[in-house]
């Protein structure tokens, strides 16, 4: 699920960026003025053609607008000195001036190191030298004044700089005014070639001798600089360079992320503008026998508020002549289900085909069963079509899904093959959107001559500032309560040495008629792991729980479908009391009965795993526990996520936690490239910021989608000098 979930962020982003692009190639406004800004790296003093290729491959730097946005990590106030006993483990960076009173080259071939020791009024610290070695202690000299500046380390708690900066003390850099000097990013093979983070700044400094408020043009309407007291562009760029102080470098900061956020909500917007613009809709016009039938007569259960707040929105999207795509986002047990089927009834209702597709076999299966049965007492043909469905029950479909008896279709991945298709397809929903990637999706569009409405539904919740930014060119509904008598589960988190109790706790719940999961991280042994595996797991269980007393069913991914059907179609039905597995069994088995979830080695897993592993229990009327079971030692991260799963059911505010711990480009366990691509500003950090950035664009745009007006054309200007810089090898 994590590796398909970040190769979708990816390629959903990429769509975004080649949609803005070509929405802006339609304009008129094609001719961009060349500037100073877009000349290659190499036209820099101080850039040689080596130097220049290892600044493209290395920081991706290939113009000046490239190295003008290459910006420092931190600045370093270099008139500040401090005293040896007094650093600490908490300072990355530090300054020292001292005596220089022994140099020693020690150790030999690779260990081999120029060791020296500064002395100042309070102390010894030892500088360290492990390249250059004989250059540098030439120019060491003994009893000699030097300042020290680089990252601080400690050794047996004594303190240690290796390759430091380092030059003769004097009074002229003893003295003077405080001066912030930049800190830049750079790597290995940069510093070979003379390029490290002090050499990058002279590059910017040389950058700023040539270049001029000209050749940076605001790209921020006026009206939004004075109202948030923005700094112009010119002066934010050339500030979180080269400050005149610490208010000035916040101040550009600021400026420079509050226009990351500007530009990015404002493409997705225009995407969005875009699609409602020119893709058109099917129309659906009314309510009708089916919808009314099924709501008054068969409803299974109330509908909660927010259930029925989200049928208004996809009423509304549906009958206003423009296609709906909307992403519907609901906690685990939510009832997103039961929307879905409502709207594929307000389908009906209009004369259209409905599709409902689902990642998995075992998922298809059973919505297609609760399904069924839901809707056995109305005049509605039903259909299931899997990579299983035999070859008979294959041509019976199609045939269905052409002359149009067949109303709802629902199955896997099958239903998108070309072989499929439809009289008049309406609607669409893809259930765990996840699981599907942009072209599979792509091609349901592709099923009707009319693109019909599309559903995408996650029960991974997502959190609001990630939403914003990935997904903000669909339209999105969130299911935030759960239906009347569900119970919230009880989660409990215990380590290794509670096993016999807890086993003990299972065999009371199965006492009482009850079933229970134990799932494991890991299918085969691991010599490197301290962790319980699944064979060895499945063992352990069968020795607390023998047979004929108790039966178990085992499922994992190396098992074939068959197989893995066959097992949980025994739990199913109660036939077995335990279901032992991996996370197989992570989205779509729904067993009301099943009271206990068993989590093993619960510190592998992320939150958001853990989330949708409890949510398989409470699903009937019976009160439900979760259980994780950790090893001893725990990190602070792991005991953290143990902590925060105890303390609440609401998978918002665990996505929330789940992004606040790893980060966005972690949030599906993968680094994602390009996805939020963001050089300064932070969804985690800075999300008030989003908020704001993205309530600014909505205005301007609600009073000028074109933006032809002359206070928006700074905006326009900038998006084509992005169309104009960018460059298709590196997108790819």
């Amino acid at each position: 699920m994590q590796a398909a979930t970040s190769l979708f962020l990816i390629l959903h982003y990429l769509f975004l960026i080649s949609s803005v692009i070509f929405i802006f190639v339609q304009t008129d406004l094609i001719s961009t003025p060349s500037t100073i800004l877009s000349s290659p790296i190499e036209y820099l003093t101080g850039v040689s053609a080596i130097r220049g290729d290892l600044l493209r491959k290395e920081l991706n730097i290939f113009s000046f607008r490239d190295l003008l946005e290459h910006y420092p990590l931190r600045h370093i106030d270099r008139t500040k000195v401090d005293k040896i006993n007094h650093l600490n483990e908490y300072a990355d960076y530090a300054q020292v001036a001292g005596r220089l009173i022994s140099k020693q080259i020690v150790g030999e071939k690779r260990g081999r190191r120029l060791v020296a020791q500064l002395k100042d009024d309070t102390g010894i610290m030892e500088l360290v030298w492990f390249q250059g070695i004989q250059w540098v202690e030439k120019i060491l000299h003994i009893d000699k004044d030097y300042l020290v500046f680089g990252k601080l380390s400690f050794f047996l708690s004594k303190p240690q700089m290796a390759h430091p900066d380092i030059e003769p003390y004097t009074a002229q850099n003893a003295t003077g005014k405080s001066f912030l000097e930049p800190v830049y990013p750079s790597t290995e093979k940069l510093k070979s070639r003379g390029l490290n983070g002090k050499a990058i700044g002279k590059l910017t400094q040389e950058l700023f001798n040539k270049i001029s408020e000209n050749d940076l043009p605001e790209n921020l309407p006026e009206s939004v600089l004075q109202q948030y007291k923005l700094m112009n562009s010119y002066d934010a760029f050339r500030q979180i360079h080269l400050p005149v102080s610490l208010n000035h470098y916040e101040q550009a900061v600021r400026r420079l992320k509050f226009e990351e956020f500007f530009f990015a909500q404002l493409s997705i917007q225009l995407i969005k503008l875009n699609r409602l613009k020119t893709v058109k809709g099917i129309k659906f016009e009314k309510l009708g026998e089916l919808f009314n039938s099924f709501y008054n007569n068969y409803l299974p259960f109330a509908l909660t508020n927010a259930q029925k707040n989200v049928l208004k929105e996809i009423r509304r999207d549906t009958g206003s002549g423009k296609q709906m795509n909307r992403l519907l986002q609901g906690d685990v047990g939510s009832g997103k289900t039961m929307v879905a089927l409502l709207s594929i009834l307000m389908a009906a209702d209009n004369g259209y085909q409905s599709v409902l597709m689902a990642p998995t076999e075992i998922l298809a299966q059973q919505h297609y069963n609760t399904i069924t049965a839901q809707l056995e007492q109305l005049p509605v043909n039903l259909k299931l079509l899997t990579g299983s469905t035999s070859a008979k029950e294959r041509k019976t479909v199609l045939q269905g899904c052409e002359d149009g008896t067949i109303h709802i279709l629902i199955g896997t991945h099958a239903i998108i093959e070309d072989k499929v298709v439809f009289k008049n397809l309406g609607f669409a929903v893809v259930d765990e959107q996840h699981k599907f990637g942009v072209a599979q999706r792509a091609r349901l569009w592709k099923k009707s001559s009319v693109p019909p409405h599309i559903l995408v539904m996650t029960a991974t919740p997502i959190p609001r500032t990630l939403a914003l930014t990935v997904y903000g060119d669909l339209d999105c509904s969130i299911i935030d309560e759960l239906p009347p008598g569900r119970q919230p589960v009880t989660t409990i988190h215990r380590n290794e040495s509670a096993r016999p109790q807890i086993m003990d706790f299972i065999k009371e719940q199965l006492s009482l008629g009850r079933q229970a999961y134990i799932i494991y991280p890991l299918i085969e042994e691991s010599s490197k792991l301290d962790y319980e595996n699944l064979m060895k797991g499945y063992d352990e269980v069968k020795s607390f729980f023998p047979e004929p007393k108790f039966w178990i069913s085992m499922v994992h991914g190396k098992q074939t479908a068959e197989q893995k059907e066959t097992n949980m179609q025994r739990f199913f039905k109660a036939d077995t009391q335990i279901l032992v597995g991996t996370t197989v069994i992570e989205v779509g088995v729904n067993v009301p009965n099943a009271s206990v979830m068993v989590i093993e080695s619960a510190e592998k897993f992320g939150l958001s795993q853990l989330h949708q592993l409890r949510g398989r229990v409470g699903r009937g009327a019976d009160k439900s526990y979760c259980i994780l079971l950790t090893g001893n030692k725990l990190s602070n991260d792991a005991r953290e996520r143990m902590k925060i799963m105890v303390g609440t059911n609401d998978g918002f505010k665990i996505a929330e936690k789940d992004l606040e711990l790893r980060g966005p480009g972690e949030m599906e366990g993968t680094r994602q490239s390009g996805t939020l691509d963001f050089k300064l500003a932070s969804i985690v950090d800075d999300k008030a910021m989003l908020e704001v950035a993205r309530t600014t664009v909505e205005q301007i745009l609600e009073k000028d989608p074109e933006l032809q007006s002359p206070e928006n054309l700074p905006v326009n200007n900038h998006l084509l000098h992005q169309k104009a810089k960018t460059r298709w090898s590196k997108v790819g």
